[in-house]
């Protein structure tokens, strides 16, 4: 055989080859096709928890920076922020409630909420008392003179502003026991060991979590995340515990880190039942990457109001 005749035999097979590879190449893209559509590839996944991650964080720390900013201002800025927060979870509820076909009174739920810290950092405890019978006796004038309202949406209206305002006014009660830095602190380390709790907890659950604790109520939620916002809470604690904030001792530093890591863990799974029996994943979409206010802080209601309790019968407030 020639050269020429060789180069030719090279030159027809040469477009045959390329074709075998474009054709396997293909293949191996359509085999791929259907995890690609349902974003299953594992770049998709790493992008996609990537993409969470950043979302997260930086809707949250401009949540932190507003609050650790007021808490620093003083009494009043804290007590202003925490009644709005109050308001807003509570409006989410009642949003929730009516999705389950309820019908509650929001002015009386609403200004109650609006109520609740700002009135426990001016005159103490004793005004949660007082908003709280004005509240009953409101509700049932309006029950009494609305024949379409159920014992069902009265119940609902009341137990709202409880639940979604009240509870953060143990936070007002903290900033307010004392007006100086001590007071700062010992708030910012009641609301930080939440934070951190959290962010453990959905990092570790999310990178090694295999054992689902309510996969019917919370599906993500895993006891590795568990242990680990519960060690989280509790180095918090430590810390502050060290730094002898607000006069802060290691038996009340440790109790309320475990306090807190439990009843974190309640709150969260009681805000996803609520949610869970309208069929809704958050409760709104103020912060994005979190979902509503309340998602953000329905961990908080339980945890500060049980470290305020600690704190009280500790003497440490």
């Amino acid at each position: 055989m020639s050269v020429g005749q060789s180069d030719k035999v090279e030159n027809t097979e040469e477009p045959v080859g390329l074709d075998r590879g474009i054709e396997r190449l293909e293949s191996r893209r359509a085999s791929k096709e259907e995890k690609r559509i349902a974003g299953a590839l594992k770049g998709q996944r790493v992008r996609g928890w990537t993409e969470k991650l950043l979302t997260r964080t930086l809707s949250g720390f401009v949540y932190v920076v507003i609050i650790i900013a007021c808490l620093f201002a003083g009494i009043i800025p804290t007590a202003v922020l925490l009644s709005a927060m109050g308001w807003l979870c509570c409006s989410e509820f009642f949003r929730i409630c009516r999705m389950a076909g309820r019908r509650p009174n929001e002015f009386c739920g609403l200004a109650a909420a609006l109520a609740y810290p700002i009135l426990s950092a001016l005159f103490g405890a004793t005004s949660i008392v007082a908003v709280t019978c004005i509240l009953a006796l409101l509700v049932c004038v309006w029950y009494v003179f609305n024949p379409r309202s159920s014992i069902g949406d009265v119940a609902i209206t009341v137990f709202g502003p409880l639940y979604a305002s009240l509870m953060l006014s143990s936070l007002s009660l903290i900033r307010a026991s004392n007006p100086g830095m001590d007071g700062t602190l010992l708030s910012l380390l009641v609301i930080g060991s939440m934070w951190v709790e959290d962010s453990s907890a959905y990092l570790v659950g999310s990178s090694i979590g295999t054992h689902k604790m309510a996969p019917r109520i919370s599906p993500n939620k895993s006891w590795e995340g568990f242990f680990g916002g519960m060690v989280g809470c509790v180095l918090v604690w430590c810390v502050g515990a060290f730094f002898h904030v607000g006069g802060l001792t290691w038996p009340i530093a440790i109790i309320c880190g475990l306090a807190e890591g439990v009843v974190a863990v309640l709150g969260d799974l009681f805000e996803s039942r609520i949610k869970r029996s309208v069929g809704v994943k958050d409760s709104g979409n103020l912060l994005p990457g979190h979902g509503g206010l309340l998602d953000r802080t329905d961990s908080m209601l339980f945890g500060g109001t049980v470290a305020y309790f600690i704190l009280l019968f500790g003497g440490i407030i």
